[in-house]
């Protein structure tokens, strides 16, 4: 057992190991965290630097720890303890599984193990991890304000129709069966899923698409409604409509179109914003197409314990905030397989050289960019000042709004220009060598202000 918490220690603190130098109300709530993700380990008499200080406790003391951790949890959380000897000096070992049914509250707040630290749950966590581990999504339950009047049928028909060709599901039975098979229907009514999909009415959600010449000249703007697959097929008319296409010669009786973009790439971007924002967000996805970019801004940050870094690997397991939506998209073959489409992306844009595949958490949304420096067919490159020019509106937008609501800090600047934290990260770090901003505040709680 020492030799296995010496091993521990020289790891250092993570995902699933906490140091602390005395039992308390933090030990608490990194059980607590633990519990909510994938269960952890608490060293007590471990300071955070790893040194080994040890703690006293008598024969009623592991037991009175025990209980305040019951006491303090709800649902209830046990631990399991081990006593052991470090260099003449007692640790604690304090060991705790996975909750399998999520939240645990600790003193009515919720907490999340996020790499090496406690991350305090906001109410939409909180009830998406709820969710996640009742293995049921939001748009799997019954719109109580809706009736089977409130479903367009000529849009669940065509909806069908797509199935049956797609050949991943058999149809067998009148709409309101097939529906209720899938999960789209709850006791002869809509689920949110369903009013999504097929709803006579627009869903009150939209998708605002703009094609811009700098970050603050719109040359087109458009604010798309309907149900998804109509939110779908609109916004990529309007994308094609505003790219470039060039034109290579192969010696055949037809040239071939290059757009500047691969267009299966587009598609999946489009897709994966649209099935997988978070619907109980009333903000809207936002898709911005500029002379050598493309974002798309899609409201809810990564689902479950998905991370940037899992993303980038290509390794990792499929969590869906929306299932019966993604799995509409799946039986008409829009997807193709969950959880591959930026494996499919960055095949597709491979075949383009200077293109960059741009992905980060910004804000209370998840934002992509597919950027680059020359098009396919080097004689329809994007001009280098035309570049230039975007960069130094998008400087002086940045300065612009610090100057009207001076405080914020670069998630925030980030999520208010549509621009990659990386991106303004840069900006101000040249904005602060003209001495033109400063930080005013503490790290935690700081910001930036005009000089």
């Amino acid at each position: 057992m020492s030799q296995t918490i010496r091993e521990m220690i020289a790891l250092g603190e993570s995902e699933d190991l906490e140091f602390k130098a005395s039992f308390g109300k933090e030990v608490i709530e990194s059980l607590a965290a633990f519990a909510n993700h994938k269960g952890g380990v608490v060293l007590v008499g471990v300071e955070d630097s790893g040194k080994i200080v040890g703690v006293t406790f008598g024969p009623e003391t592991v037991q009175a720890w025990v209980n305040q951790v019951k006491q303090s949890t709800m649902p209830s959380i046990i631990p399991d303890v081990e006593l052991a000897t470090l260099d003449g000096k007692q640790v604690v070992v304090i060991r705790v599984g996975e909750f399998p049914v999520k939240p645990v509250a600790c003193r009515d707040r919720y907490f999340k193990r996020v790499a090496n630290s406690n991350h305090r749950l906001s109410l939409t966590e909180i009830a998406n991890l709820h969710l996640q581990s009742l293995q049921l999504s939001w748009d799997s339950y019954m719109d109580v304000n809706s009736t089977l009047n409130d479903l367009n049928r000529d849009k669940i028909k065509m909806f069908l129709q797509r199935v049956t060709e797609g050949g991943r599901f058999q149809i067998v039975g009148e709409w309101q069966t097939v529906l209720g098979k899938l999960g789209y229907l709850k006791d002869g009514r809509p689920t949110h899923a369903a009013m999504l999909l097929f709803g006579r009415d627009d869903p009150p959600y939209a998708l605002h698409i703009g094609r811009f010449k700098t970050a603050s000249t719109i040359i087109d703007d458009r604010m798309i409604r309907g149900t998804l697959f109509h939110v779908v097929e609109e916004s990529m008319k309007f994308i094609l409509s505003h790219l470039k296409v060039a034109f290579e010669i192969t010696g055949e009786i037809e040239r071939r179109e290059i757009y500047e973009y691969p267009l299966p790439a587009l598609r999946e971007l489009l897709l994966n914003a649209v099935v997988h924002r978070d619907y109980t967000s009333p903000v809207d996805i936002q898709l911005k197409i500029f002379d050598n970019a493309i974002t798309f801004f899609n409201p809810g940050k990564l689902f479950g314990d998905l991370t940037i870094e899992k993303l980038m690997s290509d390794d990792y397991q499929s969590r869906t905030r929306n299932k019966l939506v993604a799995e509409a998209f799946y039986l008409t073959r829009d997807i193709e397989k969950y959880g591959s489409g930026f494996i499919r992306v960055r095949g597709e844009i491979e075949s383009y050289p200077t293109m960059t595949f741009e992905y980060e958490e910004s804000g209370d949304g998840f934002l992509v960019t597919l950027r680059y420096r020359k098009q396919k067919i080097s004689s329809v490159s994007v001009p280098t000042e035309g570049i230039s020019e975007g960069i130094s509106e998008g400087i002086n937008l940045l300065l612009e709004h610090i100057r009207k609501a001076p405080g914020k800090r670069i998630p925030q600047l980030s999520e208010y220009l549509g621009t990659p934290s990386k991106t303004i990260e840069r900006w101000i770090a040249d904005l602060r060598r003209q001495g033109r901003i400063e930080y005013r505040g503490s790290k935690k709680a700081g910001g930036y202000y005009i000089k």
